[in-house]
């Protein structure tokens, strides 16, 4: 439930309120706006009437949140989240691309890859570590030498580092390094893994899942704030259909649909949603006029020598075309690049 303070309620009022919420129980998050203090609470509804809290001093209106997902839900919290990653917002007025290869497969490879997304525009880099791969057989990682490249391309370009984390052993780990955690579709239902990753104090980049529809995505975030990690980005990436030309079906309803239900940014992945270079470039420009707050773009300095999903990568040439398109419709919509 959501309630509301009046606007004439001072400290002692709404400390009064907090203090007999988390005396019955409730998990409260505070949130204080130009006019007014909303204090959200999660907990046993059906303890709500015996808190009489609408006699309380100071109380306006207390508000039932009737979405399974209470944290993540626009009614929870009507403000837009930004999630703040060093001095990037994520969620705001600018437009933030991150971009790089799929895998990080050498330290030439990827400090090349880092300087040529800066230029063009990008501000965080994009790159795998920790591979989950379909086959045993494929490319896996270079696992901690990888994320050791990411940090010497962050120190050597200033770019931020998205970086998928797998499993809740290598947690630790990734978290030394990376500045965002990726929770790939696979996980997207890992719930041990969404508990674990709640505990870090760092922001978490959550993929939907292939096959998850829009609540089953909104519910694994609200594992995460749960947890007490409310810095959580949503990442659409494209969901399982019968259409067998592309590699999955980009859902770009999902950004104002979501950017409707939840106060969350939402970013989108072109990429791997469709699987071919070529078709990646308009969908990032769809992708920003629909209202994403970001891209995920995978880029190689030689795609058709790639070890993982050198399909969808595109050269740096293309890169630097894809941004140039970007720059427009983000101004014609009134944000920025």
């Amino acid at each position: 439930m959501i309630v509301v303070m009046s606007r004439r309620a001072d400290e002692d009022k709404i400390n009064a309120v907090l203090e007999r919420l988390k005396k019955a129980g409730f998990q409260i998050h505070l949130s204080r706006g130009v006019e007014r203090t909303i204090i959200g609470a999660i907990g046993d509804k059906t303890r709500m009437g015996d808190l009489a809290l609408e006699a309380m001093p100071g109380v306006e209106n207390v508000v039932p949140i009737l979405q399974p997902y209470k944290l993540a839900s626009r009614a929870f919290k009507e403000q837009d989240t930004v999630v703040k990653v060093g001095d990037l917002e994520i969620g705001g007025k600018q437009i933030h691309v991150m971009a790089g290869p799929c895998a990080v497969e050498s330290r030439e490879q990827l400090l090349e890859s880092a300087e040529m997304v800066k230029a063009a525009g990008a501000t965080l880099l994009r790159g795998g570590a920790f591979k989950p791969r379909t086959s045993p057989y494929s490319f896996q990682g270079l696992e901690e030498k990888g994320l050791q490249y990411l940090a010497e391309a962050r120190e050597k370009t200033g770019l931020k580092i998205v970086t998928e984390v797998m499993d809740a052993g290598t947690l630790p780990l990734v978290a030394e390094y990376a500045d965002i955690l990726q929770i790939g579709t696979r996980n997207m239902q890992n719930f041990f893994l969404l508990r674990e990753v709640a505990k870090v104090d760092k922001p978490v980049l959550l993929k939907r899942g292939a096959s998850a529809t829009i609540e089953e995505w909104l519910m694994a975030a609200e594992y995460i704030m749960a947890g007490g990690n409310y810095n959580v980005i949503l990442c659409e990436r494209g969901i399982r259909t019968y259409e067998t030309f592309t590699r999955n079906t980009l859902d770009l309803s999902a950004v104002p649909v979501v950017k409707h239900l939840s106060h969350l940014p939402v970013i989108v992945d072109p990429s791997h949603a469709i699987g071919k270079w070529r078709f990646v470039p308009p969908m990032a420009v769809a992708a920003v006029a629909a209202g994403a707050d970001g891209l995920l773009i995978e880029v190689h300095p030689n795609p058709s020598e790639a070890l993982c999903d050198g399909p969808q990568s595109l050269t740096p040439e293309n890169f630097q075309s894809l941004m140039k398109d970007v720059r427009a419709v983000a101004e014609a919509i009134g944000r920025r690049l």
